[in-house]
């Protein structure tokens, strides 16, 4: 991130300049015109890019529990996918010299002095999602590829433009929602286009937890001392200016500034599989409702208990569900008139409906793949080296973080929000 004494303009890239790409009627027809032309104007194709048959060079942002948990999976594959991780970057020290221990890589403390390094193919960036969209315009602009965790963006309007400038350059990204590498869910949307569940009506999921004391409440660190080994200022970044609170650095998952709680943490996982097995674009409407129902006396801004409602055009309504006070699990299912789909851990089932039980037979996937980190990469690096698709690209990212950003809007403004076609933005319904 940028030191204390970088200036930081939203919405530009400081060091770089930032793409400003007119979006008002920008269609994914659009995209893939000016992906081809990007990729057209190439001088080398994708088969001739470094690394594609060499090994690839990888740059590490944010270097906490997520971070590490890729950097793990990352050393891992160094041998079976030719791969390394050359540069690790975190504003806190101690975690830092963490992520040099598992990696070997060069320590940076501004992510920009990173993107710099011209030896590095792609970026991981696992930063809280509050940087999430000025890191990859940042990298998107010194030509790096890049797999961002989940939500691509806090806001649509942030996804937007990253769609813009990743199509624009003709670099890959992938988005961190590692569910899509589990293959249940794009062949899923094979049998629903087939019409083997008729109109699909109607779509259920959920994502639940039960905290005994406080939910989303991660430990807090007390070796962190800003001024001292973490850059407090650099690590709010685009955010409103605070003073120094560890309650918000170690637990940001829990305030609006940084994050939306179940719904960003959570819910972009479960909604961009319906997304992807019904082949939705963006939500018609939305409405959120929950509270802190039972941890009450939490500090958290976010809501304990969350439900979104989604209606897309023409149907089905999808319902995302969670509660962080109870986790009995609600059934993964797409309704439509003639069968019904569920979602098992080892892939799916479709049944007919009563009424049409003699026109059809029971189906069953077993699936392959996983919910993996190590899967998702290996996805990136074919794409990188073999242009082959992306489980989870930026058009994907960007209609489940629309998705969810409808719902808590919704919640927040206590009112209906809409999805306004021809601005390709959220309003007031």
């Amino acid at each position: 991130m940028p030191t204390v004494d970088s200036p930081h303009v939203p919405g530009a890239c400081p060091a770089r300049g930032h793409y400003n790409v007119p979006m008002d009627s920008f269609t994914r027809r659009d995209f893939v015109r000016v992906a081809g032309g990007a990729a057209a104007l190439t001088a080398r194709g994708y088969s001739q890019v470094a690394g594609a048959g060499e090994r690839l060079r990888i740059g590490v942002i944010g270097c906490g529990v997520m971070g590490s948990g890729h950097m793990n999976a990352l050393v891992r594959m160094r041998d079976t996918d030719n791969i390394d991780i050359l540069g690790v970057c975190d504003i806190y020290e101690k975690r830092l010299q963490a992520a040099v221990q598992i990696t070997g890589g060069t320590p940076y403390r501004d992510y920009r002095r990173l993107l710099d390094n011209k030896d590095i193919d792609y970026v991981l960036i696992a930063t809280p999602e509050h940087w999430h969209a000025q890191m990859t315009l940042d990298a998107v602009a010194a030509g790096k590829h890049v797999y961002c965790e989940k939500p691509m963006t806090r806001t649509s309007d942030e996804a937007k433009r990253v769609a813009a400038a990743v199509t624009k350059a003709g670099v890959k990204m992938q988005v961190g929602v590692q569910g899509m590498s589990d293959d249940s869910y794009e062949t899923a949307a094979k049998y629903v286009k087939e019409g083997v569940l008729g109109d699909v009506v109607l779509a259920e999921i959920d994502y639940s937890r039960n905290y005994r004391d406080d939910f989303m409440a991660d430990p807090i660190d007390a070796d962190a001392r800003p001024g001292v080994n973490l850059d407090w200022k650099a690590w709010l970044g685009p955010a409103p200016r605070r003073p120094w609170d560890p309650e918000r650095y170690f637990r940001w998952r829990r305030y609006f500034d940084y994050s939306t709680g179940i719904a960003s943490d959570l819910f972009v996982h479960r909604v961009t599989r319906i997304i992807k097995a019904l082949d939705l674009g963006f939500p018609e409407r939305a409405a959120g409702c929950g509270g802190k129902w039972h941890f009450r006396q939490s500090a958290a801004e976010a809501p304990d208990t969350f439900n979104i409602l989604l209606d897309y055009p023409g149907g089905p309504t999808v319902i995302l569900v969670s509660s962080m006070a109870n986790d009995a699990r609600v059934n993964h299912v797409l309704r439509g008139h003639k069968g019904t789909l569920e979602f098992t851990p080892t892939g799916f089932t479709i049944r007919p409906q009563y009424l049409y039980a003699k026109e059809m037979k029971e189906i069953t996937h077993k699936k392959t793949g996983a919910e993996s980190i190590e899967l998702h990469h290996r996805n990136l690096i074919a794409a990188i080296r073999k242009n082959e698709p992306l489980k989870c690209d930026c058009m994907l990212g960007w209609r489940g973080v629309a998705a969810v950003e409808m719902g808590v809007l919704a919640w927040r403004k206590r009112h209906y929000m809409a999805w306004d076609k021809s601005k390709q933005k959220i309003v007031r319904a």
